[in-house]
């Protein structure tokens, strides 16, 4: 049960409020940003909670159990605020969020109405929407190893220990042309296979994206696809560093970077076929070995 001031209780009672709602952000940098959908700049606790932003909350949906509580909230990009960059490089991915709701009037009389982190976000030019995810969304995280056939190390992390850094596999680009929003083409890359930074990690260097990082979706040529479009439009003369790729299996990690020693992964663990085979009729009930293997 929420513990609302008795000053609020009394207006809420009176029928009479001056509330708006209110919204306290901290980034994982730890920048804190406060927003309100009054039509004006509310300070209270050391935050400035900016009206410019024309935060719009969405449902707050909240259960019992374990079920995950939700809710949303859009507004408008302002740079002076809230940036598409700022968005597009991640930085308010996992940001801690308190939803209050704020008398106006007088500000000490608020209460918290629900706790959470933002969770994915949809941007466009000028305006945004992210998804709010309760804290009990950590309870239906995947924490400790997977049991999978596949590495569930990050490439040249401690587990992984491959270094890549050297020219075997990284390699410094510029782009020539553009392809598309997320692809384009580039030199510096000719003397790698075709493939070979599929699944890899991309970082910009100079140009309108510089500091930013982006994932490799696919590798032809002297092309690159990157799995979402970056923040700013790429132009010819942006540079960029280029790791390999991994797609996390076992031929890769022994043939293109010989660390077969250090794979973290489970290869030979049975599928579900042999598990719901029935008996075999045409050879020896035994008790012996079924070639799970084979």
């Amino acid at each position: 049960m929420r513990a609302v001031p008795e000053t609020l209780r009394a207006k809420l009672d009176s029928g009479v409020t001056t509330l708006c709602w209110c919204w306290r952000i901290e980034r994982a940098d730890g920048a804190v940003l406060g927003f309100t959908d009054h039509d004006r700049d509310l300070a209270f606790g050391d935050v400035v909670y900016r009206a410019q932003g024309g935060f719009m909350p969405g449902e707050i949906r909240s259960e019992l159990g374990f079920t995950v509580d939700a809710a949303s909230v859009a507004g408008a990009l302002d740079d002076a605020a809230l940036t598409e960059a700022d968005l597009a490089a991640g930085a308010y991915d996992g940001a801690q969020v308190i939803c209050m709701r704020v008398d106006w009037a007088a500000p000490d009389d608020r209460v918290m109405m629900w706790r959470g982190e933002i969770g994915q976000t949809r941007r466009g030019e000028t305006f945004f929407e992210a998804e709010l995810r309760g804290l009990s969304h950590r309870l239906t995280q995947t924490t400790g190893r997977v049991y999978s056939r596949r590495c569930d190390a990050e490439l040249g992390d401690g587990r992984c220990a491959k270094d890549v850094s050297g020219a075997a596999f990284a390699a410094a680009g510029a782009v020539t042309a553009t392809v598309s929003a997320r692809s384009f083409s580039a030199s510096g890359l000719s003397a790698y296979a075709s493939g070979w930074f599929t699944r890899g990690r991309l970082s910009w260097t100079i140009g309108a994206n510089a500091g930013a990082s982006a994932d490799v979706e696919a590798h032809r040529g002297a092309v690159i696809e990157l799995s979402a479009a970056p923040a700013q439009p790429v132009a010819a003369g942006d540079a960029f560093d280029i790791v390999a790729g991994c797609d996390k299996s076992l031929g890769a990690c022994r043939d293109k970077f010989a660390n077969a020693a250090n794979f973290r992964g489970f290869p030979f663990m049975p599928g579900n076929d042999p598990l719901l085979a029935g008996p075999a009729g045409d050879s020896r009930r035994d008790g012996g070995s079924r070639g799970l293997a084979g």
